[in-house]
């Protein structure tokens, strides 16, 4: 299905962002195929759409065609899961927890397409998708054919792949993941705060529904799952990735803490580098639950998640955005990265 000057902020969790020259809806992985290389023979700026969670569309809307992923399939084999990449992500996980399946169980609740999580390796309580996903299938633009790309060749890090280094090479066609049959029980509980609302000890594994519906409540009680009638999710999630810092980074970053006698959250991150939280920081530096005055604002339930009260703007959240990032670079010398993708505007 094609579409002209077609909005887009409807197809957005933020609501808002201006409309596209020329709108593809594609059904079928052969759809996709064709819609990107009708783009690029046409020499045509191309958009990739999926569930639109993880986005930001300036108000002038994008000058090209946006492909919208609605491709269907959901296919176990086993404990391995095949999911096509217009799938909606937050349904997929909870058909594994009802076969009984752990290794995406607290994933459970997040917004958005199957194709766009090894983009992004999307994870939340300790879980992301680099620990299960075994394959990659993705129409590479460059070579001009389909390609299956393994775990290792995705280049998974923290909130980051190989297809978000590349952005305008991969099209995601499907994933696969090995996931495992424990006996109804879920992954161990890798995250605190998981763990506490379970009653658990970090590292003990709990009933898998259980874990799936703890997820869904704890997401629920900070505005990430989505709800219409409630402006908190109107939102990309969160908005700032959590800082990792270098040695000499993290150093000065606690000489600036300590000197408001604060103790900074520290995770261990690779290469000696230290994790810390970006939500602590907005909400030390003064940017609390609710910030803001005008039609976007932090929401009322996390500091991480910028949202549109109902009229806002592109400008109006990058406003906000912005405010955010200087205020903590003032406050802590730290710098805050967006971890939507940005279109047409930049933070």
């Amino acid at each position: 299905m094609v579409e002209l000057d077609a909005p887009l902020a409807p197809l957005t969790t933020l609501r808002l962002g201006g409309p596209a020259r020329r709108l593809v809806t594609a059904t079928t992985d052969d759809e996709v195929v064709a819609a990107v290389r009708e783009a690029d023979a046409a020499g045509e700026p191309l958009l990739v759409l999926g569930g639109g969670s993880n986005l930001v569309i300036g108000d002038a809307g994008f000058p090209g065609t946006v492909l919208r992923i609605a491709t269907t399939g959901f296919a176990l084999d086993g404990t391995t899961l095949e999911l096509a990449a217009g799938e909606v992500w937050a349904e997929a996980v909870a058909r594994t927890v009802e076969h009984g399946l752990a290794g995406i169980e607290f994933l459970a609740g997040i917004p958005g397409s199957a194709g766009a999580t090894p983009v992004q390796n999307v994870g939340a309580y300790g879980q992301d998708v680099a620990q299960s996903v075994t394959e990659v299938v993705a129409y590479d633009r460059r070579a001009g054919e389909t390609v299956t790309l393994s775990n290792a060749e995705c280049a998974f890090s923290y909130r980051h792949s190989r297809f978000k280094a590349d952005p305008d090479r991969y099209v995601v066609l499907r994933v696969r993941f090995g996931l495992a049959d424990q006996g109804g029980l879920s992954t161990p509980v890798a995250y605190a705060e998981t763990a506490r609302h379970l009653g658990v000890e970090q590292g003990e594994p709990v009933v898998l529904r259980e874990a799936h519906d703890a997820v869904l409540r704890l997401r629920s009680g900070k505005g990430m799952v989505l709800d219409p009638a409630d402006h908190d999710t109107w939102s990309a999630g969160s908005f700032f990735t959590n800082p990792v810092l270098t040695a000499e980074q993290y150093d000065a970053f606690l000489a600036l803490a300590a000197e408001r006698e604060l103790t900074a959250p520290a995770y261990p991150a690779p290469d000696g580098c230290t994790k810390t939280s970006a939500a602590w920081l907005i909400d030390k530096a003064g940017f609390g639950k609710g910030y803001g005055s005008g039609p976007a604002t932090l929401s009322t339930k996390h500091t991480l998640a910028l949202t549109n009260r109902g009229a806002a703007t592109a400008e109006d959240l990058l406003a906000l955005a912005r405010e955010i990032r200087d205020g903590v670079r003032a406050a802590f010398g730290v710098e805050l990265v967006n971890e939507p993708v940005m279109v047409g505007v930049k933070l």
